[in-house]
């Protein structure tokens, strides 16, 4: 398995059905090399995983980034990132180099959701004083960043089913515009167990106005999935869990219209795109 597939059949206006956001256990293992080593194309709300010489320094538009002892390193580019973003590598020897990548743009859905309550479509004063105080939690727990690169394992899918929403995608809810949709949305029956994505720490498990019963594991530098709409959570904040394990369980709580599960990637703040970094097969 190549550490980063080539991309340059994909059309600009469409993902890779499987971008190289991942990097195979079995290349930790291995002798870093000198090189920079990145995939061939990036995209809108692409996770990017590279590795540089061991020991480098990595900036991504000027932002310093956690290097792996063996020099693996990640970042994200979000839902409407332009069409250049700027790497910087300073070997240990103090040689720099400056990899300007393209980012390929993609066309977004629309999406109409109908029927939502409509206390949860525009919240009271007393429903939005919550929601911030919830959103400042959120946000904390998406800016832990650690050591331990769980996220080049590689991901699998929490659960399986229909897909019933998409990242990206304008949500117009009861007939209102509003923001995107910023994660994948499963169709699976309440009670069904959730296995998770990838191995990390448990960095945010309680119920909250939009997304009910909410949980979030970090997988190494910033690195954070998060499970949305449970019926029930299995883990607690500061929990290590490995990759496959059953963490909770899928429901309807908070804003839905039915039992889903909303898994979210991040990298830090940044919103990203769950999908291309999951394994194909039925969906």
């Amino acid at each position: 398995m190549p550490f980063f597939p080539s991309r340059s059949a994909i059309p600009a206006t469409r993902l890779p059905r499987r971008a190289a956001l991942a990097l195979p256990a079995l290349l930790l293992a291995r002798p870093a090399a000198a090189a920079l080593v990145l995939p061939e194309r990036v995209a809108q709300g692409a996770l990017v995983t590279g590795r540089a010489e061991p020991g480098s320094r990595v900036a991504f538009e000027g932002r310093a980034l956690r290097v792996s002892p063996a020099g693996v390193f990640a970042f994200g580019l979000g839902r409407d990132a332009g069409p250049e973003a700027t790497l910087a590598v300073t070997a240990p020897g103090g040689a720099r180099e400056e990899r300007r990548l393209a980012v390929l743009p993609r066309a977004w859905d629309i999406q109409r959701l109908e029927g939502l309550p409509g206390r949860m479509v525009t919240p009271d004063a007393e429903d939005m004083a919550r929601i911030r105080a919830e959103q400042e939690r959120l946000n904390a727990a998406r800016r832990t960043d650690t050591a331990t690169p769980y996220f080049a394992e590689g991901f699998d899918w929490p659960a399986r089913g229909r897909i019933s929403g998409v990242y990206g995608s304008q949500r117009i809810l009861n007939g209102q515009p509003r923001a995107p949709h910023l994660g994948l949305d499963i169709a699976v029956p309440v009670g069904t167990p959730l296995m998770a994505a990838a191995g990390g720490r448990v960095t945010l498990a309680e119920n909250l106005y939009f997304t009910g019963n909410t949980l979030l594991i970090e997988h190494g530098h910033g690195v954070t999935t998060l499970y949305a709409h449970l019926s029930g959570i299995d883990v607690r904040p500061g929990e290590e869990v490995r990759r496959g394990q059953v963490v909770g369980a899928s429901g309807a709580t908070g804003r839905v219209t039915g039992p889903h599960l909303h898994l979210g990637l991040f990298w830090l703040s940044t919103s990203l795109d769950p999908r291309p970094v999951l394994p194909d097969g039925e969906r």
